[in-house]
C-alpha cells in the first residue's frame, strides 16, 4: 500500500502528456480468458458440453490445436503471460508467493515468508508498454502474477474495468476479461446449481474410477464450461453493440488444463494444453474458420500482441511472434513447462515437447507423484479417489498417481498414448527422440537459467539483501522548468506513475510533461518486487 507525502510549492503543475502519433487506425485487442479448462469446446470435438458462442468465433477466426501454458497452475502461467518470460527465469515459478494469514495458511509451507517476486530490472508488465504507446489498458479483474503489479500496469484493474470506460472514443484499447466460472473451486462452489449436461454422458478418463461421484464432478465442470460460453457471448455482444467488432482482434484461451485432479498442476499435455481461438478481422478472409497446428507457448502472446499493435518488443522477452505480418520466419519447435512448489508442497519437474513426444525431468524423483494439497481436497472426486485407495479398490492405472517415487526421466508419445500413462523412456525405438528432447531441455535451462537451482528462501533473501523486507523504491525526484515537469527515480528499472488528481488513473511517465499554473501533481515509483515509494503530492501552498 502506498503512502502520500504532500509538499507545497509556488508554481502549480499541469499534466498534459506529450502527444503520440495518431493511433486511431491501430487495432483494439480483446483477451477473453477462462480458468482451468482443457479444450472442451465443440469446435475441438467436445460433444457433451455445448459452446455455440466460441464455436461461432472459431468459424470467423483461427483455431489453434497446439497451444500450451508454461505451468499447470494459474499464477506461474499468468506471470509468463504478463511478462513474456518463463517463470523459472525470473523467480515466479512457485505457486504462490503472497502473504500468509489465518485463512490461507494451509496453502504455504510451515514458517513461510511471503514476497513479491523481484524481477530483473528491465522486465515490466507488457501492458505498460502498450499504455506508453497510447493504448487504454484494462483488466477485469484477476492478476495473480506472483508479484505486486505497479500502478502503471493498467488504466483500470477491477471488476468494473472495461473498454467502455476510456475517455476518448477513438483511443485503441487492450482489454482483458478473466472468466472465473470454470475455475477448480467452482466444481464444489456451484455444486448445487442445475447441471446442463447428463453425468451419464460424460467421458471418464481411465485414471479415474467410474462412479456417480466422479461423473457428477465432470458434469459440473462441463456445465460450468457452458455457462462460461454464455459469458463470452455477452462480451462479444457488447463489442458489437459498440461497433468495434470489425477492428478488434479477439483472443480466447484458458490459463491451463482442467481443474480436476491429476490434470491441474501437472505439466503433462493434459495440464498444459489449452484451447486458443484468435479472430483477426485484419486477416485475409481465407483464414476464417481455419485450423493452425503450429506450437504456441504462452510466452509468445506478449510479443505477438505488441507486434500486432505496432509497439516495440523488448529484448528481454523470451517468446516469438506467431501471428500477423511480423511472425517469426520459423515456427516454434518446442514448448516448455515447469512445476515447482504447489501451495505447501515442494516439487521440481521440467518438461519439453515437440507437440507429439513429451520429455519430463524429475529433479525430486524421491518424492511421490501425488501431493496432499489441501485446497484440492474440497473436490468430491479427490476425496473419493483417496477413499477408494484406502480400501484398495483402485486398479493399476488409477494407482499410477500414487507411486511412491518417480523415475528421473519420462518420455511419452501423446499421439498413441494421449493420457500419458505409458513411460517409453527405456524403449530403444525412441532412443533418438529421448536424446533430442533431453538435449533440448538442457539447452533451454542453460539459455534462460532456472531460479529453482537455489531454495525459495535463499532466492528471497538474495532479493532482499538478507533483510527482513523487500527493498524500497527510491522516492521520486521532480524538477520544474518554465513549461515542463521532469520526474526521475534512482531505482534502476522502476516504473513512474503520475496523475493530476487523486481520482484519476495513473499515467505512465516517459518524458517531461507540460505544466501550467493551477494544476497539481501526484507521483509514485515502483520497481517490480520492491516496495513502492510513498506518493509525492504537490499542492498549492
Amino acid at each position: 500500500m502506498t503512502k502520500t507525502i504532500i509538499l507545497g510549492f509556488c508554481a502549480i503543475i499541469s499534466l498534459s502528456a506529450i502527444k503520440h502519433k495518431p493511433v486511431a487506425t491501430r487495432p483494439n485487442i480483446l483477451w477473453i480468458t477462462c480458468e482451468d479448462m482443457s479444450p472442451h469446446l465443440g469446435c475441438y470435438g467436445e460433444t457433451v458440453a455445448k459452446t455455440p458462442n466460441l464455436d461461432k468465433l472459431a468459424t470467423e477466426g483461427v483455431r489453434y490445436t497446439n497451444a500450451f501454458s508454461t505451468a499447470g497452475v494459474c499464477a506461474p502461467s499468468r506471470s509468463a503471460l504478463i511478462t513474456g518470460c518463463y517463470q523459472t527465469s525470473i523467480g515466479t515459478q512457485h505457486m504462490r508467493t503472497g502473504g500468509v494469514n489465518a485463512t490461507n495458511k494451509n496453502a504455504y509451507p510451515t514458517n513461510y515468508v511471503g514476497y513479491s517476486a523481484l524481477l530483473p530490472s528491465g522486465v515490466k508488465c507488457f501492458s505498460e508498454y502498450m499504455r506508453q504507446s497510447g493504448y487504454y489498458c484494462t483488466n477485469n479483474d484477476k492478476q495473480d502474477y506472483q508479484f505486486e503489479a505497479p500502478v502503471t500496469t493498467w488504466d483500470a484493474s477491477n471488476k468494473k474495468a472495461h473498454w467502455r470506460n476510456r475517455k476518448e472514443e477513438n483511443q485503441p484499447f487492450f482489454s482483458v476479461f478473466n472468466l472465473m466460472i470454470t475455475h477448480e473451486s467452482q466444481i464444489w462452489g456451484r455444486a448445487k446449481e442445475p447441471l446442463l449436461v447428463n453425468p451419464k454422458d460424460v467421458i471418464v478418463p481411465p485414471y479415474y474410477p467410474d462412479n456417480d461421484i466422479v461423473r457428477q464432478d465432470i458434469a459440473r465442470h462441463l456445465s460450468n464450461v457452458m455457462e462460461m460460453d454464455k459469458q463470452v457471448g455477452q462480451i462479444i455482444k457488447e463489442l458489437k453493440e459498440d461497433g468495434l467488432y470489425d477492428n478488434t482482434i479477439i483472443f480466447f484461451f484458458s490459463d491451463h488444463g482442467d481443474g480436476l485432479p491429476f490434470v491441474k498442476r501437472e505439466i503433462t499435455h493434459r495440464g498444459l494444453k489449452v484451447p486458443m481461438i484468435i479472430r483477426n478481422p485484419y486477416d485475409d478472409e481465407s483464414k476464417m474458420g481455419t485450423v493452425d497446428n503450429q506450437l504456441v507457448s504462452f510466452i509468445d502472446l506478449p510479443p505477438s500482441v505488441l507486434s500486432l499493435t505496432e509497439v516495440a518488443i523488448p529484448k528481454h522477452m523470451q517468446g516469438q511472434v506467431f501471428i500477423g505480418t511480423k511472425k517469426a520466419k520459423e515456427p516454434r519447435t518446442y514448448i516448455y513447462g515447469a512445476r515447482d512448489r504447489m501451495d505447501s508442497e515442494y516439487e521440481g519437474v521440467r518438461s519439453v515437447s515437440d507437440g507429439r513426444y513429451q520429455y519430463l525431468k524429475n529433479y525430486m524423483p524421491e518424492k511421490p507423484y501425488y501431493q496432499n494439497i489441501q485446497y484440492r481436497l474440497q473436490i468430491n472426486t479427490m476425496r473419493e479417489i483417496l477413499r477408494l485407495r484406502a480400501e484398495n479398490q483402485l486398479n493399476e492405472t488409477q494407482m499410477q498417481w500414487f507411486r511412491p517415487t518417480k523415475p528421473v526421466e519420462e518420455l511419452y508419445d501423446t499421439e498413441r498414448d494421449p493420457y500419458q500413462l505409458k513411460n517409453i523412456i527405456d524403449n530403444p525405438e525412441h532412443a533418438a527422440k529421448l536424446k533430442e528432447l533431453r538435449a533440448t531441455h538442457e539447452a533451454w535451462t542453460k539459455k534462460y537459467g532456472d531460479m529453482s537451482s537455489t531454495s525459495e528462501n535463499d532466492m528471497r533473501l538474495k532479493w532482499w539483501n538478507n533483510q527482513n523486507e523487500a527493498p524500497k523504491t527510491a522516492f521520486p525526484r521532480v524538477e520544474y522548468t518554465k513549461n515542463y515537469v521532469k520526474i526521475q527515480c534512482d531505482t534502476k528499472g522502476a516504473s513512474i506513475g503520475y496523475r493530476k488528481s487523486a481520482l484519476d488513473s495513473w499515467s505512465v511517465y516517459q518524458k517531461p510533461v507540460v505544466w501550467t499554473r493551477g494544476d497539481s501533481l501526484y507521483v509514485v515509483t515502483q520497481r517490480i518486487g520492491y516496495q513502492p515509494s510513498v506518493v509525492l503530492a504537490r499542492v498549492v501552498n
